[in-house]
């Protein structure tokens, strides 16, 4: 019988924590000693009780030691886990491989230190940022040079991640697999269970800067309202700008048609998508949007912008609208469209549903088999 190949997976998150990493990685140790490979895991989760720098050198020794009975190592972040992994790998003389579905640079300084250059700029600019985010610009750059191979999911994130200094030819584009969400009850049933009336709009994700929730709520909400005064907008998510969001709300007197609900499980969250007229993304940014995915199959009408990997996704007038960030006018204007427009809106729901199909998870695993062997 043929030698199994052997891969040591240094994770960021791990289930019960949610998002991709966590995701992927239980995904793999499902489905991946079908198609020949032993997988085990270093999770980073173990370490986060230690401070920064100490955590990190655990982190190192933990992946030194499991990885001398692996072939390859592969680091589900450039820097967290990618930095030890990587060390850990030339050490021991593995196979280093990379996957990498973000800027951390960039994510770090828009949060912490008001970088307010979008993505396609930051990737190619250096010297007029604070320090800190000149070192994870660094690191990360340091680690995806490194490894053998990069794994994105993305054409954008590939542009990006080339902007940085790194080798296009070592940079392999495969899309995110996702498991089409659930909801048997139809929008009515939903609406009653949820204690929704009127013109419904979702928003959801991380409350930061880029997510482009301030336009939203002080731009392009006013603009529905004066068409249809019961039109309301529910934001699902937790993040640092949930106070600004709050008192945003309040001053501009619009709290019975802008509600902060907070984040939800997984489960309550398709419903609210489901019960939804419009899912609506003002975003800045976006690697490949897995929540357009989940929306899609839930057949939920998306407005969103022409940003990143949302190009890769939707196709404007067809599966979905597109605008310019930040645009409240065109915004506000897609969405009316939607409201009045019954035609478009099943549209746009059914195009969308055919659209996921490219995004199966037996072709991601096979893409990525193939890459690793």
């Amino acid at each position: 019988m043929k030698n199994k190949t052997k891969i040591l997976i240094a994770t960021p998150l791990y289930p019960p924590q949610v998002g991709g990493p966590a995701t992927r990685t239980a995904l793999l140790e499902k489905k991946f000693p079908d198609k020949g490979f032993i997988i085990s895991v270093v999770k980073f989760s173990t370490v986060l009780r230690f401070p920064k720098v100490i955590r990190h050198f655990l982190y190192f020794l933990m992946v030194l030691f499991k990885g001398l009975s692996a072939d390859i190592i592969l680091a589900q972040d450039p820097v967290s886990t990618g930095l030890p992994a990587l060390i850990a790998s030339k050490i021991l003389g593995k196979k280093f491989i990379l996957i990498i579905v973000g800027d951390y640079a960039w994510e770090q300084g828009s949060q912490r230190a008001g970088v307010t250059d979008f993505l396609d700029t930051f990737s190619v600019e250096s010297d007029k940022y604070p320090l800190f985010v000149r070192i994870f610009k660094k690191v990360q750059l340091f680690v995806a040079n490194g490894a053998d191979k990069v794994i994105v999911p993305s054409h954008y994130l590939r542009k990006i991640i080339t902007n940085w200094g790194v080798n296009p030819n070592k940079i392999n584009v495969i899309y995110n697999s996702f498991d089409a969400p659930a909801v048997s009850l139809d929008k009515g049933v939903l609406r009653e269970k949820l204690g929704l009336s009127g013109h419904i709009l979702v928003s959801a994700g991380r409350l930061v800067p880029w997510k482009g929730f301030t336009t939203l709520i002080t731009k392009v909400m006013p603009k529905v309202l004066a068409e249809f005064s019961d039109a309301k907008l529910i934001i699902l998510g937790e993040g640092p700008d949930k106070t600004h969001l709050e008192n945003l709300i309040k001053d501009r007197k619009l709290e019975n048609n802008v509600f902060l609900a907070g984040r939800k499980p997984q489960a309550e969250l398709f419903e609210y998508i489901k019960a939804a007229d419009v899912f609506v993304l003002n975003t800045a940014y976006e690697g490949m949007s897995h929540q357009l995915l989940e929306v899609m199959a839930l057949e939920t009408p998306i407005v969103t912008t022409n940003i990143g990997g949302n190009l890769e996704i939707i196709i404007d007038g067809d599966n979905g609208l597109l605008n310019d960030y930040n645009d409240e006018s065109k915004m506000a204007e897609s969405i009316l469209k939607i409201f009045k427009d019954s035609d478009l809106a099943q549209n746009l729901a059914v195009s969308g549903k055919d659209r996921i199909k490219e995004f199966s998870e037996s072709k991601m695993l096979s893409e990525l088999a193939e890459n690793l062997k």
